[in-house]
């Protein structure tokens, strides 16, 4: 029965062509498609709904004020919570070629995010300032490390057990639905008065593990057979030796510097919050920007994923373009319209549009990576990627540190123009059938 009831929701969910239907998977995992689509869209929503609960630009910032730690620590969450996953894919690739099956490797990254969740709770209920700072920077590098494993193996399995022209729609369901679970909560969690703010952060906390323990439970479900592997190459000459990929395949050296320049959408995100805080909007900040991201996934992720399964290199123009726009916009208004600014619906909905930008961003740039490699190519690739982008979020991150010269819209205005400068150059990518 519980078969039936994954393919009759796969059915439900996936128009594909017949020809179509197994695209770029063997044939053993061709039978299993409609279950593992469902475990795995079930598991991401869960992955998704925890991370946007851990949310670097929103939540961890809230935390922090509430435990008395200075600011300086509050500029390096999304530097750490980012990079500090990417910076050792290189490594962590390496000793995942030697496994023919990799979903407990996400499994595990899974549980321990979940306990690090746990030790964030713990910091909060008995630590105080500098001590609380220190602590929870720590935990979130251990935490980043573990989504570092997840982000590499999650891609691996996803083009093992899932057919090449469903791959983004299953990111856009996720993702939808998890935006709008968020959604929910952040209402729920507006109901709650400013003076237990504290209180909200830990329950979306408590909430948060919960939900990766969940994820890590169905995503062990997933029916994966044995793929290629390649003992003995972890070492870490090896493992430097894999960015010769950037000089070597002209196409994937054009996407990393695509994503590079994408990072707009990422690294802006902060300061939207930071010109709300500014203003002081008459506001639950917490929940109320919370829940335009949500909102922002729940509506614009399935068209993102449907979009970037028939052209994930135009979703990156547009979603960068939109990106570009919505920052522009704002530094304008921030220059010549203090009123607008200040409005109580102005910021909400530029994160809201700027939250839909970056769906598209994340969805286009994880299709078009997938489809682009093979095999073990494919986690060569992801590696090399990540690794190289964590280096450029550290060097373009500290931009945010030159807020003592320019003004918070003007940084905005920066990270925006990088959106520009990545929709030219998405344009130019090698076009994938």
């Amino acid at each position: 029965m519980a078969k039936l009831n994954k393919a009759a929701i796969y059915q439900r969910l996936n128009k594909v062509e017949k020809e179509k239907a197994c695209e770029a998977i063997d044939n053993l995992a061709c039978k299993e498609v409609p279950g593992n689509f469902v475990i795995l869209l079930v598991s991401q929503i869960l992955s998704k709904f925890a991370d946007a609960l851990l949310n670097p630009k929103v939540t961890l910032p809230w935390l922090m004020q509430g435990l008395g730690v200075p600011s300086a620590f509050i500029a390096w969450l999304v530097p750490i919570r980012e990079s500090g996953s990417l910076l050792p894919q290189l490594a962590i690739a390496s000793y995942i070629k030697t496994l023919g099956l990799r979903k407990w490797v996400w499994v595990i990254g899974a549980l321990i995010q979940a306990l690090c969740i746990v030790c964030m709770i713990l910091i909060a209920l008995t630590l105080m300032g500098l001590q609380a700072g220190w602590a929870l920077l720590a935990v979130l590098s251990l935490f980043s490390l573990a989504r570092g494993f997840n982000s590499i193996a999650g891609k691996d399995v996803l083009g093992k057990v899932i057919p090449k022209t469903q791959r983004g729609n299953i990111g856009g369901l996720a993702a939808s639905m998890a935006g709008l679970a968020t959604l929910l909560f952040a209402l729920i969690l507006g109901f709650i008065p400013k003076s237990q703010q504290h209180l909200a952060v830990l329950i979306t906390l408590t909430l948060g593990a919960a939900m990766w323990l969940l994820a890590a439970i169905y995503y062990s479900k997933i029916v994966e057979y044995k793929g290629a592997i390649k003992k003995g190459e972890n070492g870490l000459k090896l493992t430097l030796s894999k960015l010769k990929l950037l000089y070597q395949d002209k196409a994937f050296a054009h996407f990393v510097m695509t994503r590079g320049f994408l990072l707009c959408s990422a690294l802006s995100a902060p300061f939207y919050i930071v010109l709300a805080s500014q203003n002081q909007l008459n506001l639950p900040l917490l929940a109320t920007f919370m829940a335009v991201s949500g909102a922002a996934s729940l509506l614009s992720a399935p068209l993102w994923g449907r979009l970037s399964d028939l052209s994930s290199k135009y979703v990156l123009i547009l979603s960068a373009c939109l990106a570009t726009l919505n920052g522009l916009v704002v530094y304008l208004v921030a220059q010549y319209s203090q009123t607008v600014l200040q409005s109580i619906w102005f910021l909400p909905m530029m994160y809201f549009l700027l939250s839909v930008a970056h769906q598209g961003v994340r969805l286009g740039r994880k299709t078009y990576l997938v489809n682009l490699a093979q095999g073990n190519q494919r986690t060569d690739y992801v590696s090399v990627s990540n690794t190289v982008i964590g280096v450029l979020l550290l060097l373009l991150g500290s931009i945010g540190f030159l807020d003592n010269w320019l003004s918070v819209s003007a940084l905005i205005l920066i990270y925006s123009l990088l959106g520009f400068v990545g929709a030219i150059s998405a344009k130019f990518l090698v076009k994938l059938t």
